[in-house]
């Protein structure tokens, strides 16, 4: 499943950096030696053999070039996912990292991965996995203040039905609408929210990466809005009979005026 604007260079600067290494390789080897030493009949393969040889470096170049791009992108993303501390900076990133590191971590899965699929942060398919010969489309929702909603879990289920896709993946870093969990419950449609997606994260990353303190700061649950998906913030009341009295209030306030009382542990229940 490839779109049609993609080119051979774009597909090698997303593969691992070894395919465009190899296929560079093969290419020169089959032009150089293969080809020329085949008795073609046909005078249009009589010519491609007699230049084939010409062509060889100069092919074999050009596939080479995405091997450099694709090496150092690869150690971004890797060093992308492996800095992520909680669900606050996987929230903090830019869409497009934010997509990066989605890819980042199914690819360490082990799904190959085909990225920059959609046009934007709220485009159609983003991701495409494939694992096993079972083919997966990936949405991956940025959004921080208001919850996903189920048009977007509908539209996603129609994509996946015209390709003929095994299943639907939608990510987000906040929540979904309990309509969009009950439309996807019996359907091969995933709904990863932020605690999930953190999870994820956690479960790819080296161990050995982390100091006691950043594994257990990693493993404290983000507090987050069930109204909203905002992060739930300290506060302390200023006036009425509660005057004084702390509770976890919505950071999206006064958008969102969801509270809970707060009841003397670091993180609500």
């Amino acid at each position: 499943m490839v779109r049609k604007s993609e080119t051979i260079l774009n597909l090698l600067a997303q593969a691992p950096w070894w395919v465009s290494v190899s296929l560079s390789l093969t290419v020169y080897v089959v032009l150089k030696f293969i080809v020329p030493a085949i008795n073609f009949k046909n005078w249009v393969f009589k010519g491609f053999a007699d230049a084939a040889p010409q062509l060889a470096l100069i092919l074999a170049i050009l596939l080479l070039i995405p091997a450099p791009i694709s090496f150092f992108n690869s150690l971004r993303k890797r060093r992308l996912l492996d800095k992520q501390k909680d669900l606050n900076t996987i929230r903090s990133l830019p869409w497009k990292e934010f997509e990066e590191l989605v890819v980042e971590a199914y690819r360490r899965k082990g799904y190959s991965v085909v990225e920059n699929y959609g046009t934007g942060p709220d485009g159609g398919v983003d991701l495409v996995l494939e694992k096993d010969g079972n083919l997966f489309l990936v949405q991956c929702k940025q959004w921080r203040s208001h919850k996903v909603d189920v048009r977007v879990v509908r539209k996603m289920y129609g994509v996946m039905t015209a390709e003929q896709a095994n299943g639907v993946v939608i990510i987000t870093s906040g929540l979904f609408t309990q309509e969009a969990k009950n439309f996807a419950s019996d359907k091969p449609i995933d709904l990863v929210e932020g605690n999930q997606l953190a999870d994820l994260i956690r479960s790819v990353q080296p161990k050995q990466a982390y100091s006691l303190t950043e594994t257990i700061e990693t493993q404290k649950t983000v507090n987050l809005c069930p109204a909203c998906g905002g992060e739930l913030v300290l506060r302390v009341a200023r006036r009425g009979k509660n005057a004084g009295n702390k509770f976890w209030g919505c950071s999206n306030f006064p958008q969102c005026k969801y509270i809970k009382t707060y009841t003397g542990q670091q993180t609500p229940l």
